[in-house]
């Protein structure tokens, strides 16, 4: 309950300052009461399969009918046999997904042939509940690496899921696939589109190795909307590109990466070069970006979120390295959360970051506060800095120069108990 409650507050404390899209109404964490927390044609459930601790840790995800599915994997090479086994049941069914089952306590990852045995008996297994073909089933798995899981207790754990299945609450579903994690990550909103109001749901985990290389440790979203595959592809990978490939907590990529989306197609359609389209792509990044941010809010050991924009690039692919260069340093990150504004450990990440530049022109601020001007003027108050970074939010922007480019990574601060914690992480 303390970890539902310390959820619910950063959840519509972070709600309450986002500037949500004007199409865009952001819902309770909770249900309503009326609609339920999932879109219409979904249900979820979660049980405990004592995996690694006697708590739920195993969810599933149903669709009542074929729905329309997109998904981006990690991009790690010692990927994990269900992200290999997801993605091939994508390839196989991308219209007609009608479930995601997902574990925590173990990842399933570098576990060989029995591994990629375990990922199908676990597809199989929930295909005989449901009365569907294995293909039509994703597969998530998060936790250890390097061991095997209990199948017995999964398996039996997964012949009870249906009975779990409810729309009401994401909670339970959102528990159960976290490891470190603080509190669950979980949000709802709508959106008004010119043939009605779509949902769009989704809960996510992430609280360590988080560098994404294409999305986070795992998100699972679901809507309503009526899309093509294809085109919910193109929407995911691009609402991705600027919300969960936006965050870095410790600079690991994890091989378990995965954000899924299944489109039940009980709501409005929606057609490719539309304005609904558009929107539904605003849409679905501001969710997307929303549960990125409490990843890194729960970032292990972190006390701070940092939004880190990077501006007057050559191009947004060299602010981008920057970006990230900087929200990924050590060194910047230890200076954080020492409240320390050491701008010379920004401006050196700068410039190892592959991105072009005259140092000459570099501007620095933080939020208002400017640290540093062109020329390397930095005539600014330390206590005024200090003050800033004493917040538990706040933004570092760095200018190179005039150009156009621009990108924003969100990243934490690195703590001593980020080392408490990963020191002691299989123990």
């Amino acid at each position: 309950m303390e970890k539902l409650s310390k959820g619910l507050n950063v959840i519509r404390k972070l709600s309450a300052v986002t500037p949500w899209p004007v199409s865009v109404t952001p819902m309770s964490a909770e249900s309503d009461g009326t609609h339920g927390f999932w879109p219409a044609g979904f249900s979820a459930g979660a049980v405990s399969a004592a995996i690694r601790y006697e708590r739920k840790d195993l969810m599933l995800l149903v669709a009542d009918a074929p729905a329309s599915a997109a998904a981006l994997f990690t991009t790690n090479l010692c990927c994990a046999a269900p992200v290999t086994l997801s993605r091939k049941h994508l390839q196989c069914s991308p219209s007609s997904i009608r479930a995601i089952v997902c574990n925590s306590g173990n990842a399933n990852a570098a576990t060989g042939e029995k591994g990629m045995d375990d990922s199908r008996a676990m597809a199989q297994a929930v295909a005989r509940e449901l009365l569907i073909r294995p293909e039509e089933v994703l597969v998530a798995s998060t936790g250890v690496i390097g061991q095997l899981l209990p199948m017995e207790r999964v398996l039996g754990a997964i012949s009870i899921l249906p009975s779990a299945l409810q729309r009401e609450s994401g909670i339970d579903a959102a528990q159960a696939i976290m490891t470190t994690d603080t509190f669950p990550k979980f949000f709802t909103l709508e959106l008004q589109l010119s043939g009605g109001t779509v949902r769009l749901s989704g809960i996510a985990k992430g609280s360590g190795m988080i560098c994404p290389n294409m999305a986070t440790m795992l998100a699972i979203l679901a809507t309503d909307a009526s899309i093509a595959p294809a085109l919910l592809q193109k929407a995911l990978k691009g609402a991705n590109r600027k919300s969960f490939n936006a965050i870095t907590v410790d600079g690991d990529t994890s091989t378990n990466d995965m954000v899924s989306i299944l489109a039940s197609g009980t709501g409005p359609v929606i057609m490719a070069e539309s304005k609904d389209f558009s929107l539904f792509c605003e849409a679905l990044e501001a969710l997307m970006t929303f549960l990125a941010k409490l990843i890194v809010i729960d970032g292990e050991g972190a006390t701070k979120l940092v939004t880190i924009t990077v501006e007057g690039a050559v191009d947004d692919r060299d602010a981008e390295l920057a970006a990230r260069t900087i929200a990924q340093s050590s060194l910047v990150k230890t200076a954080i959360h020492g409240e320390d504004p050491n701008w010379g450990r920004i401006v050196a990440a700068a410039g190892r970051s592959g991105a072009f530049f005259h140092q000459e022109e570099l501007e620095l601020h933080f939020d208002n506060l400017s640290l540093l001007k062109p020329g390397f003027i930095a005539n600014y108050s330390e206590t005024a800095a200090s003050e800033i970074m004493a917040k538990e939010s706040y933004t570092i922007t760095l200018r190179l120069g005039s150009g156009p480019g621009q990108a924003t990574v969100w990243s934490c601060d690195l703590s001593k108990e980020y080392v408490d914690i990963n020191g002691s992480y299989r123990s």
